[in-house]
C-alpha cells in the first residue's frame, strides 16, 4: 500500500534538524509537512550523530539526541528541528513565514584548538523563511536568520535544492544541495582573531569578511517501517569556503557528518 505523501518526509526531517544541532548549525531550513489548515501533526524520535567538535575541527563528537516537531492547524510550528514559527496560508507549493530559532554558539573548553579564543554565547536568531515545492520529488528552501554571535549582530541565508525519489514502497532515496552565506560579525565571531583573543592564545589577528561559509551535499535513505515509523541514514559533507576556509582554527576543510535516525510520525 502506498505511503501517504506527508508521512514521506517525516523520518528525514527529523535527521536533517538533529544533524544540524551536532554541528550548532542548525535551523538552516524549515521542514513543514501538510498542507495549510490540515490537521496537526508531529514527528519525534532519536538520532544518534557522529560529526565534528566545531565547524572546522578535526576532532570527532558524538551525541545521542531526543528530536521533536509539531505543527498545529492554525499555521504555528515549533520544534528542535524547524525552532518556532508561523507560516501563512498560501497555496500547497508554497511554504513561507516566520520564525524565532537560535545559534547555539561554541564553548572553549571543546577543543585545545580554541583556547584563548573565550566561549561564543547561545543567542536567539530572529528571522523569515521561504520554500518552493515543485513537485513531490523536488524542492526549493531559503532561510534568514539574524542575531548569532556575543555582539547579536550575525546574520545567515541558507539556500537549498532537495531531490527525493521512491525505490520501493518502503524505502526512499534523498539528495540535497546547500549553501550558507554569512555576514562579517558572524564570520569574524567563528573564524576570526581580535587582538584579545590573539594576546591569550598567541594566534596571529585576522580580520575577515562575510561571504560564503560553505557548500553542503546531503544523501539520506528512509526505511519506512510502517505507516508511522520510518529509520534515516544520512551522511553530510561540507566544503569551508572563502575567510572561514582559511581561518587558523580551521583543522578540516572538509567535514562529514553521518546520522543514524529513528523517526515517529503523530
Amino acid at each position: 500500500m502506498p505511503i501517504a505523501r506527508s508521512r514521506l518526509f517525516a523520518a528525514a526531517g527529523l535527521m536533517v534538524g538533529a544533524c544540524g544541532v551536532a554541528q550548532a548549525q542548525g535551523f538552516d531550513a524549515v521542514r513543514l509537512q501538510g498542507e495549510p489548515g490540515s490537521e496537526g501533526e508531529g514527528r519525534a524520535g532519536l538520532a544518534l550523530i557522529a560529526g565534528a567538535k566545531y565547524l572546522g575541527s578535526d576532532e570527532r563528537r558524538y551525541l545521542l539526541l531526543p528530536t521533536i516537531d509539531y505543527r498545529w492547524k492554525s499555521g504555528w510550528f515549533a520544534g528542535m528541528g524547524n525552532g518556532i514559527g508561523y507560516r501563512f496560508a498560501s497555496s500547497p507549493q508554497f511554504q513561507y513565514g516566520l520564525r524565532l530559532a537560535a545559534d547555539f554558539g561554541r564553548k572553549e573548553h571543546r577543543s585545545e584548538v580554541l583556547r584563548g579564543l573565550g566561549d561564543i554565547s547561545a543567542r536567539p536568531e530572529a528571522g523569515a523563511f521561504f520554500n518552493l515545492l515543485v513537485s513531490r520529488e523536488l524542492s526549493f528552501s531559503s532561510s534568514l536568520r539574524y542575531g548569532a554571535g556575543n555582539d547579536r549582530k550575525g546574520m545567515l541565508l541558507d539556500l537549498g535544492a532537495h531531490y527525493g525519489v521512491q525505490l520501493a514502497p518502503q524505502w526512499r532515496l534523498g539528495g540535497s544541495l546547500s549553501t550558507t552565506y554569512v555576514n562579517r560579525h558572524y564570520m569574524q565571531d567563528y573564524f576570526g582573531i581580535t587582538p584579545e583573543q590573539s594576546a591569550r592564545s598567541g594566534y596571529a589577528v585576522s580580520q575577515v569578511d562575510g561571504g560564503v561559509r560553505d557548500v553542503k551535499l546531503g544523501a539520506s535513505l528512509t526505511h519506512f517501517i510502517n505507516r508511522d515509523w520510518a529509520l534515516t541514514g544520512a551522511v553530510s559533507a561540507a566544503s569551508l569556503q572563502g575567510d572561514a576556509k582559511r581561518s587558523v582554527i580551521v583543522r578540516e576543510r572538509h567535514p562529514v557528518t553521518a546520522v543514524l535516525a529513528l523517526g515517529f510520525r503523530f
